[in-house]
This record gives structure tokens, sequence and C-alpha cells, in this order.
């Protein structure tokens, strides 16, 4: 307990750092993320790991902090009306695209657990007149502070990675989504994963690898796994890249970029 204690308050340190002052050490800091070019731009990282640089323009600036490791955005298929919910929705660059793409009948709801990220993202939100977002404080762990089958879509990006249970993350996702009625509840992420798991728990856990999603990270098989013991049905991994690997890492293990689809069944 107190090792997961520890490790949950180094994550809300590092992105609360992250929100005020810009990202040079976050889950895909320049000098780690896209194959060890250091890159200092936050949108030029963004562009890199997946993002559209003409949509990147239709969102505040400030929004896009450089950190992530995919787009999920690019892979959910959002239509006009749906209720979004982004995990670990940042200074709220998917929350911001989403917006965009449900408009004004639709709605976005971004969930973070840090003060920092919150008062930056809700900010955006005011200082750019978007009026079908909202931002709430809340740890995927505890419980996602939205009622029952309440989304279309829910996205994340390289978040999962950074909690400690991931089948309770799964299953707060699970929850929250819209029982199939016609549509399609479905849960689209990136995040990352490891050809070779490091023991999760004592001395083995380096706090500060965890918060750049190394430690905490699953490989492949597990981290599906994971995703069907919560309830999903239909888990389809939709793109997969290598990330970073050897001395990048540390210790030799491989580290692997995907972008994950799940259905509510």
């Amino acid at each position: 307990m107190k090792d997961q204690l520890q490790i949950k308050e180094k994550v809300k340190e590092r992105y609360g750092r992250i929100a005020l002052a810009g990202n040079s050490e976050g889950c895909c800091a320049p000098t780690e993320c896209c194959g060890g070019i250091s890159m200092t731009s936050p949108l030029q990282i963004a562009k890199n790991i997946g993002y559209d640089i003409k949509e990147l323009g239709s969102v505040p600036e400030s929004s896009i902090l450089g950190v992530g490791c995919g787009a999920p955005v690019n892979f959910a298929d959002i239509h006009e009306g749906e209720v979004v919910v982004d995990i670990g929705s940042g200074g709220g660059i998917d929350v911001f695209l989403s917006a965009n793409k449900v408009k004004c009948s639709g709605k976005v709801i971004g969930i973070d657990m840090t003060d920092e990220m919150l008062e930056k993202s809700r900010k955006n939100a005011k200082e750019n007149d978007y009026t079908n977002v909202e931002f709430r404080k809340g740890d995927i762990e505890r419980g996602i502070p939205i009622d029952d089958n309440t989304a279309d879509v829910v996205i994340s990006n390289c978040v999962i990675n950074l909690t400690i249970d991931k089948v309770v993350a799964f299953k707060e996702i699970y929850r929250i989504l819209k029982k199939d009625g016609g549509g399609q509840p479905r849960m689209v992420i990136s995040d990352l994963v490891t050809d070779r798991e490091i023991h999760q728990t004592g001395d083995a856990v380096d706090p500060e690898k965890w918060c750049s999603c190394i430690d905490g990270a699953l490989t492949k098989e597990n981290y599906l796994g994971s995703i069907r013991k919560a309830g999903f049905g239909n888990v389809e991994v939709l793109e997969e890249k290598s990330y970073m690997e050897g001395d990048q890492v540390g210790d030799g293990r491989k580290i692997i970029s995907v972008v994950i689809k799940s259905l509510k069944d």
C-alpha cells in the first residue's frame, strides 16, 4: 500500500509540474519519445506521435503539452451528438479535438486527478469559449465521477499505464460506457506495453520510471487480458509501433506503443 501511494503521489507531482512549466520529463518527454530524437516543441511531439497538424490548429495551443504515446481520437470515429469521456485529460488536447467533432449537440468530459492540469484545462475551455466540455477531478481506480451508462466513447492517451490496478481501471471505463442500444459503445486508447514486466511491488519499482510509463507497463498479452477481465469483448489492436528500447529504458526492455479498441458487450 505504501508503494502504491508513493507512486500516485509521484504521478500527481510530475504531471502537476508539466501543467505549470511544460513537458521536459513526462510520459513522452522530448528526450524519451520517438526513438530518442530530442524535440523541444510540444507541437512537434504531438505531430510525431500521430496527431494531425491541421486539427491541432483548431484547439488551444496551451492544451498541447507534448505528452502521450499516440492519438486515440484518430481511431475513435467520434460523431456529432455523442458523449465522449477522456481519461487523464491533462491540458485538454483530446477533449477539445473531440468537442470539435461532437459539436453543440454532444458533450465531452475530461477526467484528471491533478489539480494543476484541471486548472489549466478549465482555463483553456473558458478562454476559448468551449461550451460543450467539462473537466472533473477523479482517480480512475477510486471511481470515475460519472454515472453508469453515460458515454458513447471513452478515450485515453498513455494514462492507464500509470495506474496500479489495470483491471479496476478498465472496469470503471466499462461501467460508464452506455449499454448497446443500437450504437457501438467503445473504448479507444493509446498506451504502452512491454516485452518483459518487472515485479510491480517493493524495491523492483522505480517511481520515476513509473511516472515515465515504463515500470507500470504490462506485456501486450497481460494488458489485453486486463481489458477482457473487465468485461470487454472484441478487443482489437489497431496500431502497434516501437516506442523505446535498450539503453533508453535502462534495463534492456522494449517498450511498444499500441492503440486498442474494445466494445462494451
